[in-house]
């Protein structure tokens, strides 16, 4: 092979190689920017034109890579999901201390939808819509798998040695934590009014906090 040849193979994958890199970042903007307009304005609400304007992109570029609005809801989905997981994937749990591991995971779920509002949002939406995207998705299915075979080690280290009750099941662990901690974030306003509490105030938080891990570890601790 000649030098020429060379130099031209190494020019094209130069070419191929930033070509790639611009493809990349035009899709996570086309994200970030969907995660954004749906969080706020719902599936429904959400359009194609603001999340271009959003992105600095054009609606031509979202179709080439998504396909449809659907299929971009339906990524931006399986993005925010992916992400809570990973988040958690990243604790450093001590599951030689079960309780103290539970605690974190706890505290971390509910820390994790506080700072991720646009998560909540957009389960909400997707729940009025009675999960239409996320069946479609053998990604989500995936992820929430993983995520609810993270409670299973520290889960079976408790049980083993005699501290959580042997009937407490990965799944009803995570529902459990699940429903403690999203309810207060996605009702957070209504309960403001309701309650008379200001569900917003980190005083507050930190008290719910206290007291749903307290519910959380009575409800799979042996009684002694």
């Amino acid at each position: 092979m000649s030098k020429q040849s060379i130099s031209d193979d190494k020019s094209l994958n130069s070419i191929e190689g930033k070509r790639a890199k611009q493809a990349r970042l035009t899709k996570s903007k086309i994200l970030k920017s969907a995660t954004k307009v749906f969080a706020e304005d719902g599936f429904s609400g959400g359009r194609i034109e603001r999340i271009s304007r959003e992105a600095n992109s054009n609606d031509r570029m979202i179709y080439y890579y998504f396909g449809n609005k659907e299929s971009l809801f339906l990524n931006v989905l399986e993005a925010t999901y992916l992400e809570f997981y990973k988040a958690e994937k990243a604790l450093d749990l001590d599951i030689d201390s079960p309780i103290e591991a539970l605690e974190s995971i706890i505290e971390f779920t509910f820390r994790y939808y506080l700072d991720h509002p646009e998560f909540v949002a957009i389960l909400n939406d997707e729940n009025l819509h009675r999960a239409k995207h996320s069946r479609q998705s053998e990604n989500i299915k995936s992820i929430s798998g993983n995520i609810q075979g993270n409670l299973a080690p520290l889960l079976k280290k408790g049980q083993k040695s005699g501290v959580f009750r042997k009937e407490v099941t990965a799944r009803n662990l995570y529902l459990t934590i699940s429903a403690l901690t999203y309810f207060y974030c996605s009702n957070q306003h209504t309960l403001t009014v309701f309650v008379g509490a200001n569900f917003q105030d980190a005083s507050f938080q930190s008290e719910w906090l206290k007291h749903i891990s307290d519910v959380v570890i009575r409800s799979v601790i042996i009684d002694i």
